[in-house]
């Protein structure tokens, strides 16, 4: 039975239903509130009940369901559920929730929503036979994603030999691979991805003094101005025969540019615009 604490105005109801002290059949009884702000108040609740959980899963209004996918006190059965919602961000909230269990996983990796497919790319405690399947998914993005993100060593193994450039450029960033990944990649076809690499990766010395002759003016230009460049190989690079890269290696001397900072996660927003 509902108490005298959810009674009032809206917001004397959403600040009861923020509470963390609030009794949970006072949830329950808000949780079929009028307002799509205290639902939503509620399905954000950490102590929840499943009985106030379930029917917000259903919830007519989007933000509702999306705090649903994103609560730590969903079941795994809510979470299955909206990992079918017809709206693109309840189902990426799925993916941000900590409760989410290798069933969950599972069927993300069988999703046709190529997003959750990269969502669940990213994620730290992905199973290495679901990494195994992601591997050869259909979408570039998906793999370049696996690519950026696995920790597993067959992994990167089996995406050192993908086609598309944009996923060994993912591998090139990627911090677990070994100095004889990073070998490999220092030979690739592509100056893109040798260019990716000499900026974000420390290489053995043999690789870098291979690359002090790469035949791309860029991947030159990119080790004069990378901050994991040692200091010897950037004075070698003030010799270089194209004068826009000494240029760069004198300048990157006489006044260091700060290293960049860690990428940033993209929000979903803007990684795919408009995309249902």
């Amino acid at each position: 039975m509902a108490t005298q604490r959810v009674t009032g105005d809206v917001d004397a109801r959403v600040s009861v239903a923020r509470d963390r002290t609030t009794d949970p059949a006072d949830l329950h009884a808000l949780a079929s509130d009028p307002s799509a702000l205290v639902r939503a108040a509620v399905a954000a609740h950490p102590n929840a009940p499943a009985e106030a959980l379930r029917p917000l899963a259903r919830d007519r209004d989007r933000d509702v369901r999306e705090a649903v996918a994103k609560n730590p006190a969903s079941s795994r059965a809510n979470l299955l559920r909206l990992l079918g919602d017809a709206d693109r961000w309840v189902r990426w909230a799925v993916a941000t929730n900590p409760s989410v269990d290798g069933r969950v996983r599972q069927v993300m990796l069988e999703a046709h929503d190529k997003e959750l497919r990269g969502l669940l790319a990213e994620m730290p405690a992905l199973e290495a036979d679901l990494a195994a399947v992601l591997v050869k998914d259909p979408s570039p993005e998906v793999r370049e994603r696996l690519a950026t993100h696995t920790r597993e060593p067959e992994i990167i193994a089996a995406l050192l030999g993908d086609r598309t450039v944009r996923v060994r450029k993912g591998l090139a960033v990627n911090q677990r691979t070994t100095a004889e990944q990073r070998s490999i990649l220092a030979r690739d076809s592509s100056p893109d991805v040798r260019a990716a690499l000499v900026r974000a990766l420390p290489l053995e010395e043999a690789d870098l003094r291979s690359m002090l002759e790469d035949r791309s003016v860029e991947v030159r230009r990119s080790m004069a101005t990378s901050p994991v460049t040692p200091p010897h190989i950037r004075q070698a690079l003030e010799n270089d025969a194209d004068e826009t890269v000494a240029e760069d290696a004198r300048r990157y001397r006489e006044s260091p540019i700060a290293a960049p900072r860690p990428a940033r996660r993209r929000t979903l927003a803007k990684r795919f615009p408009g995309k249902a």
